[in-house]
């Protein structure tokens, strides 16, 4: 039986046993398909929250995405991980729905916390504290769209300058500046917070 673990300390293993697990799925098998879901949806749900600050979103884009992945694993060519394919897919889904949202002038400060708040859901029941995590969704919506993509990249998914670079297209310098000038705004906004 093939068992996929977060666990798992060897790496090469992990591609090995994802890469079989495509070939399975290429070859009909659609069970494999949803092993490597199961794997990955929840990190495809948290990544999309975390650029798009909003729970209902976030599951759109999460299901946008996981159909994305049924229709082009085929083209994936074992080049990068299946880990930063599937980011870079999720993260260029994310920041198109952003742009969706402002051309509609959906994009509410004040809404998804009080959305979340009423949506009995199992990813969001099981978040310790709701009210941290609103005062952070309002202040990574204050960062600019690349600024948030980086911050969002490198701290919650704790890729490498190198890794971002591969998923955004960006160059290493462009995202570290980026990077700055995001962490400069979360500390300002976070002294701002405690003041109040």
């Amino acid at each position: 039986m093939l068992v996929l673990s977060n666990s798992m300390n060897d790496t090469g293993l992990m591609e090995e046993l994802e890469n079989k697990l495509i070939h399975d799925f290429l070859a009909g098998n659609e069970t494999a398909f949803n092993k490597l879901i199961d794997k990955y949806q929840q990190k495809i749900y948290w990544h999309a929250r975390r650029m798009l600050n909003d729970h209902f979103d976030a599951d759109d884009v999460t299901q946008e995405v996981i159909l994305v992945i049924y229709k082009k694993l085929k083209t994936f060519d074992f080049r990068s991980s299946l880990y930063t394919w599937i980011y870079r897919i999720t993260t260029t889904r994310s920041l198109n729905y952003i742009k969706k949202r402002k051309v509609r002038e959906f994009f509410s400060l004040d809404d998804a916390p009080e959305k979340e708040l009423k949506q009995n859901d199992d990813i969001v029941s099981n978040i310790d504290n709701k009210e941290k995590l609103n005062r952070l969704d309002k202040m990574l919506k204050k960062l600019p769209d690349k600024q948030r993509e980086v911050f969002v990249l490198r701290n919650f998914e704790e890729f490498s300058y190198q890794e971002i670079s591969e998923i955004t297209g960006k160059s290493v310098g462009a995202l570290k500046a980026n990077y700055f000038h995001a962490l400069k705004k979360v500390t300002e906004l976070m002294k701002d917070d405690e003041q109040r």
